[in-house]
């Protein structure tokens, strides 16, 4: 870099941009043409999708050294490092996915700066001490490539299933401990887990073995189905992996994802299978003469199910019921025929529940925040005592008692407990605190409306006495999709952007079930345009009521959000100065053909359907970019090892972007090696993403 850029990126951020265009690599246009439903549609950046060719390599390899000359000469980035390794690096020990099997508590601790988290057993939940390791990537491998993807006591909490994976590729392994010595038995199971369907593991009753999800092995299928066609077997301790036996899953479709579970005796297996990711359930039992009986369908619309102690079942149901109902199915047939509601729909949207001895713990969202109740008979029910404005998470029952967690945006995750016999909460010791402190940050609850009319509701986190004249840096971000809301949550990245003068603004989009299945519906498959207009409808607002401009409004969002982030920018350049999108989905044409696209054609719909392929066409962002536009600064992120979304999407719409803006911002792409969709991405790569996302954003917002 010359002595000359060097001097302008200290005298002005923005003629290091206003330089930054004419040093952007050359990709050259390779054009194909597509034919959809009589309308032909080129491609000129087809040749930027096979990761493998050494000329894309080179191409990923230019564009990676074009955004780190611009990022880290940047004057501030060295201060971010050094708050952000701070802030991450210092905060406290923290406990979650919590499990409780045969008197053993469970737990996932992350311990900063250790690079990954790993698996402890507790004595309980008010001695953090105690905390013993059984499982430790940082200890199995110290570059912390290595991480758990999930993990699974047997039911008498004596040995523990774990599948780990290298490099945020969720390509998982299962193997297994004894907890009492951390010893590991000599049998692995390969690529129970990837990032296509999942995985899962379910234990027997005699905890002499368990059911786990099967992707095919290698000539067992053609290698464009290796990552589909996701079946159940079952595997016995200390025997050959050769020798598991085949149980369930022939004849379900290509794009199955199955979770398993087992009731509290483990006489009965549940297998639940989405149809994709779009969010429709069908559900298998195995009951105890070793057969599988299908017991839903996908037109029931259940969505959760949950064994209770005294092995009956409950279940979550959309049918005829867009905030959910909950029913209850009992032995030995678990027949829908004569199911029993024990709760009716309500105003908010059933997001859980957990059954427990004579009582029943709902967790609602109403529009973002949670609420939790205690159903115990028809009539009796208690609202318990939870954070303002927060969300409740995982539910744990542990004798009569419950635990579960909660947090706002400025309240750190905490364990509670709840006894139902004098309905008191009461804080575990099990608590996160944080190195930063949100006392002078409020957060208000603003109302956005959409295009159609829709209300969308956002969370405005800004210092206390912030001033509305539109001069404050705004970060705004969303999701909406998948069924997946976007509840109140604590991070201390959020510190950083506060102190220098920003204000965070977290939309609940439609596609989210902010406010139940219909919330969702409204913005999938070919009403997904509506999620884009509810996003634009709150920068919009965000503007009108003056918390700030076009100049100081940038957005951010990852995978569907990135999707979100990218339709955004082309549909409306003029409303954003900067963009930040992370492993986000823009050609919409082509994801399908990719493996983990397949799964989102329940989502987001496909090419083969004319009026979804017109729905697609629409809004595909990478088809929407136009020549001479003056698009904001973008910054696209994605990983080598992602299984979820294709980083094919980042670098072709990369090169559409820079090919045409006509402003001088930059459009950059960094590649990461270490990382896939973000799942198990080790703390030092999290800082190093975040310190180029807040140098880039500071420097094009222009703020000290």
């Amino acid at each position: 870099m010359s002595k000359w850029l060097i001097l302008c990126v200290v005298l002005s951020a923005g003629a290091l941009m206003l330089h930054a265009a004419d040093t952007v690599p050359p990709t050259p246009k390779k054009p194909v043409i597509d034919e959809y439903h009589g309308i032909k549609v080129t491609d000129d950046y087809r040749w930027l999708e096979p990761a493998s060719s050494p000329e894309v390599r080179e191409w990923s390899d230019q564009q990676n050294a074009h955004t780190r000359a611009l990022l880290d000469a940047l004057p501030m980035r060295a201060d971010i490092v050094a708050s952000l390794n701070r802030l991450y690096k210092t905060e406290s020990i923290s406990f979650s996915a919590l499990a409780y099997r045969g008197g053993t508590l469970f737990a996932i601790e992350t311990q900063p700066p250790k690079l990954q988290p790993f698996l402890v057993t507790l004595a309980s939940a008010d001695d953090p001490g105690s905390a013993h390791a059984i499982v430790d990537p940082n200890a199995i491998d110290p570059s912390g490539s290595t991480a758990i993807d999930f993990y699974v006591p047997s039911l008498d909490g004596k040995f523990v299933a774990v599948s780990m994976s290298k490099n945020g590729s969720e390509d998982g392994s299962v193997f297994i401990f004894e907890v009492a010595t951390g010893k590991q038995l000599s049998e692995v199971i390969p690529r129970v887990n990837f990032a296509t369907a999942g995985g899962s593991v379910a234990w027997n009753g005699d905890s002499s073995g368990f059911w786990y999800t099967r992707y095919p092995r290698a000539g067992e299928r053609p290698d464009a189905d290796l990552n589909f066609y996701q079946q159940v077997w079952f595997h016995r301790l200390n025997t050959p992996v050769s020798e598991d036996k085949y149980a369930l899953g022939k004849e379900l479709p290509r794009i199955a994802e199955i979770a398993l579970s087992s009731s509290d005796d483990g006489k009965f297996v549940l297998a639940r299978v989405a149809n994709g990711d779009g969010g429709d359930f069908l559900h298998y039992m195995l009951t105890p003469d070793g057969r599988w009986h299908q017991i839903t369908r996908l037109s029931d619309q259940i969505s959760q199910a949950a064994f209770a102690p005294d092995g009956s079942l409950y279940m979550l149901t959309h049918k005829d019921a867009p905030m959910g109902k909950v029913i209850q199915l009992t032995q030995p047939l678990f027949s829908l025929g004569t199911a029993k509601t024990v709760v009716t729909p309500g105003r908010s949207s059933i997001d859980g529940f957990l059954p427990a001895n004579g009582h029943l713990y709902i967790r609602y969202i109403a529009g973002g925040p949670s609420k939790l109740l205690d159903k115990s008979g028809e009539k009796s029910e208690r609202t318990l005592d939870i954070l303002p404005v927060s969300s409740v998470g995982q539910m744990v029952r542990i004798g009569g008692q419950l635990l579960f967690q909660n947090e706002s945006y400025v309240d750190p995750a905490a364990w509670y407990r709840y006894d139902p016999a004098t309905g008191i909460v009461k804080k575990t010791a099990l608590i996160e605190t944080s190195p930063a402190r949100f006392d002078d940050v409020e957060v208000i609850r603003q109302t956005a409306t959409s295009k159609d009319g829709t209300h969308v509701p956002m969370n405005i986190l800004r210092r206390k006495g912030t001033k509305l004249d539109g001069s404050n840096p705004v970060l705004l971000t969303g999701y909406g999709g998948y069924s997946i809301s976007l509840p109140p949550d604590f991070s201390v990245r959020r510190r950083l952007w506060l102190d220098h003068g920003g204000v965070w603004v977290v939309a609940n989009l439609r596609g989210g079930a902010e406010f139940g299945d219909t919330w969702h519906d409204q913005g999938r498959l070919t009403k997904k345009q509506n999620v884009f207009d509810d996003f634009i409808a709150c920068a919009e607002t965000l503007i009108k009521l003056k918390y700030t401009s076009p100049e100081k409004l940038a957005i951010e969002g990852g995978s569907n959000g990135g999707l979100l982030m990218g339709a955004a920018l082309v549909q409306r350049p003029d409303l954003f100065r900067a963009v930040v999108s992370h492993v986000g989905i823009y050609d919409m044409l082509r994801v399908e053909t990719f493996p983990n696209g397949a799964f989102n054609i329940t989502e987001f719909g496909t090419v083969k359907e004319k009026d979804q392929f017109q729905a697609l066409y629409a809004y595909s962002p990478y088809h929407h970019v136009k020549d001479g536009t003056d698009y904001p600064a973008v910054l696209f992120l994605t990983g080598d090892n992602d299984g979820r979304v294709d980083p094919m999407n980042s670098r072709k719409m990369t090169a559409r972007l820079q090919a045409a803006t006509h402003s001088e911002r930059p459009i950059l792409l960094r590649t990461s090696s270490g990382s896939g969709h973000g799942i198990g991405t080790a703390l030092d790569e999290r800082v190093a993403q975040d310190a180029d996302v807040f140098s880039f954003l500071f420097d094009q917002l222009g703020m000290k």
